[in-house]
């Protein structure tokens, strides 16, 4: 039995993508409720294995993340990609009649905005997450609350979707990375499937730095996927680079580590896995 911190709690959408990453596995579930605390686990266990959302196709990268990933001294391991899709859910015995609020995560809730423009009787409650809302509801009996989670949450706290694909924009799609101790990332992926890397590092301040580094990825033909720039507090105008990027030989992308080292600061491999090319 594998176990795994989400931020959340079951119902989830860290919790679909865990189960959908580690299909047909047994899952220990640690519901957290801050990414602070999913690291804090791990660093408590290192048998823990951490699952973080990192960017969304709507709301953009969660930077925070970046920086706690930064600093744990966790590795990536792996990957997924999930289709993110809200329901208006409540009690069975309420109705469109009968809602006077709707509760949900304030990233859910930017989300479906057109939803909302259309029921402006609907008071909006900010929480701390989708699925927690259908519980509260559930647990409370909350007669007039509706919540916006995923399908998965409605089936879980037997409430009933009202109405199905309330996101503004269909394509909208979350990526979590896997996250574990070091010394366990060997047993959770496959070092001959690995093609993809998540590089952290910092630049002189000088002209072309960046320039530099990117034409030597492009020599060893690496492709870049994301760059993600972060301030350096206490180094004004400084930044640390996240950059992901793809092979397909393994032996020239350590080659372009090795070449991009010297024009580079504090230069980290955060992860080394399989890249996620499919989406659920």
């Amino acid at each position: 039995m594998k176990r795994i911190a989400i931020q959340g709690i079951p119902g989830s959408f860290h919790d679909i993508a865990a189960h959908q990453f580690f299909r047909d596995e047994e899952l220990d579930l640690i519901c957290c409720n801050t990414f602070e605390d999913i690291f804090d686990h791990m660093k408590a266990d290192r048998h823990v294995i951490g699952m973080l959302a990192i960017e969304n196709t709507i709301a953009g990268s969660l930077l925070h993340n970046y920086e706690l990933l930064s600093n744990s001294g966790a590795t990536i391991v792996g990957e997924h990609k999930l289709r993110i899709q809200h329901h208006c859910v409540c009690l069975p015995d309420d109705d469109w009649d009968t809602l006077t609020e709707v509760n949900s995560h304030p990233v859910a809730l930017a989300q479906c905005q057109q939803f909302l423009k259309r029921h402006p009787g609907l008071k909006v409650v900010e929480a701390a997450d989708t699925a927690s809302c259908a519980e509260a509801i559930k647990r409370n009996n909350l007669r007039g609350h509706a919540a916006i989670c995923s399908s998965y949450a409605a089936e879980l706290y037997d409430m009933k979707v009202l109405e199905e694909g309330i996101e503004t924009n269909k394509h909208n799609f979350t990526r979590f990375l896997v996250v574990c101790d070091p010394w366990a990332a060997d047993d959770l992926r496959e070092r001959s499937k690995i093609n993809k890397a998540n590089i952290v590092f910092s630049l002189p301040h000088s002209e072309g730095s960046l320039s530099q580094v990117l034409s030597i990825f492009s020599f060893y033909n690496i492709n870049l996927t994301k760059i993600q720039s972060l301030p350096i507090i206490g180094r004004e105008w400084e930044y640390l680079f996240h950059v992901d990027v793809v092979f397909g030989d393994y032996l020239r992308f350590r080659q372009s580590i090795d070449a991009v080292a010297p024009l580079t600061r504090e230069l980290k491999i955060l992860g080394e896995y399989e890249e996620c090319t499919s989406t659920l």
